[in-house]
C-alpha cells in the first residue's frame, strides 16, 4: 500500500507540475502576443496621427497650421534619429548610449506634443499667439538635439565604412602582388633548366666517340622530354610539346642515327 500511495503521489505531482508549466507558458505567450499587438497598435496610431498632421499642415491656415507644422517636424526628427541609431546599433555598440539619450529626449517631446495638442484645441486666439513661440522654441531645441545625434551617428558609420574600405583595398593590393610572383618562379626555373643543359653538354663532350655522341643525344632527349618543362608537362599523363607539335618521331630518328657506328676513314685501315 505504501508503494502504491507513493506512485500515486508522484503521478499527481507530475500532473500538477505539467499543469503549472502549461499555465506559465500560456501566460507568457499571451503577454508576448499582447505586447506585439500593442506595439503594432501604437505604430498604426502614430502613422494615423502623422497623416492627420500632414493634412492639417496643408489644409488649414493660421495657428492650427503652425501647431501642426511644429508637431510634425518634432515627430519626424525623432523618428528619423531613432531609425538611424537602431539601424547602426548592431555594428556599433556605442550607439546604445545615444539611443538611451534619445529615449529621454523623446519623453520631453511627448510632453511638448501634449501641450501643443491642448493648445490646438484652445479657442482663445490671443492665448495661442502668446504660448506658441515658447512651445516652438522648445520644439526647436529638441529637434536640434535629435538632429545632432543623427548626423553624428551618420558621420561615425561613414567613417567606419571608409576605414574598412581602405583596409580592404590594401589587402586586395597585397594579394594582387602575391599573385604576380609567378615571374620570380619562372626565372628560377629557366635558370635551373639552363644549368642542367650546360652540365649535360659538358658530360657529352668529355665522353668522346660514338658513346659521347649517343650520350649527347640521350641528354638532349632527356632534357627535351623531362618533367621540368613548364606549362605543358606540369602534371603526370599530359602530352609533351613534341607530341603536340608532331616532332617526337623526327627526334627519335635523329637519336637512332647518331647512335650508329661511324664508317669514316678510320675504319678502313683497321679492317685491312
Amino acid at each position: 500500500m505504501d508503494v502504491f500511495g507513493v506512485m500515486i503521489g508522484l503521478v499527481l505531482l507530475f500532473g500538477i507540475a505539467t499543469l503549472v508549466l502549461a499555465v506559465v507558458g500560456t501566460v507568457k505567450a499571451a503577454k508576448a502576443v499582447a505586447a506585439k499587438v500593442e506595439k503594432h497598435e501604437a505604430n498604426a496610431r502614430r502613422a494615423v496621427e502623422t497623416a492627420t498632421l500632414k493634412a492639417k499642415k496643408y489644409t488649414k491656415v493660421g495657428p492650427p497650421a503652425q501647431i501642426a507644422t511644429v508637431r510634425l517636424k518634432l515627430r519626424t526628427s525623432l523618428d528619423g534619429t531613432r531609425q538611424v541609431l537602431e539601424g547602426g546599433l548592431a555594428q556599433d555598440g556605442q550607439l546604445g548610449e545615444s539611443l538611451a539619450l534619445l529615449t529621454r529626449l523623446d519623453a520631453h517631446a511627448a510632453e511638448l506634443d501634449g501641450e501643443l495638442r491642448v493648445l490646438e484645441r484652445e479657442p482663445d486666439t490671443a492665448r495661442i499667439a502668446a504660448k506658441l513661440p515658447e512651445l516652438r522654441e522648445r520644439a526647436e531645441r529638441i529637434t536640434h538635439a535629435a538632429e545632432t545625434m543623427r548626423w553624428a551617428a551618420q558621420d561615425r558609420m561613414h567613417r567606419f565604412a571608409d576605414d574598412e574600405l581602405s583596409r580592404l583595398s590594401q589587402e586586395c593590393e597585397s594579394e594582387a602582388g602575391a599573385l604576380r610572383h609567378w615571374d620570380t618562379g619562372a626565372g628560377s626555373g629557366s635558370a635551373s633548366g639552363a644549368a642542367s643543359g650546360t652540365a649535360a653538354a659538358s658530360a657529352a663532350a668529355s665522353g668522346g666517340g660514338s658513346a659521347g655522341v649517343g650520350g649527347a643525344a640521350g641528354a638532349a632527349g632527356s632534357s627535351g622530354g623531362g618533367a621540368v618543362r613548364a606549362g605543358l608537362t606540369d602534371g603526370k599523363g599530359r602530352p609533351s610539346a613534341e607530341d603536340l607539335l608532331g616532332l617526337a618521331d623526327p627526334l627519335a630518328k635523329l637519336a637512332q642515327r647518331l647512335r650508329k657506328p661511324s664508317t669514316g676513314p678510320s675504319a678502313g685501315p683497321s679492317a685491312s
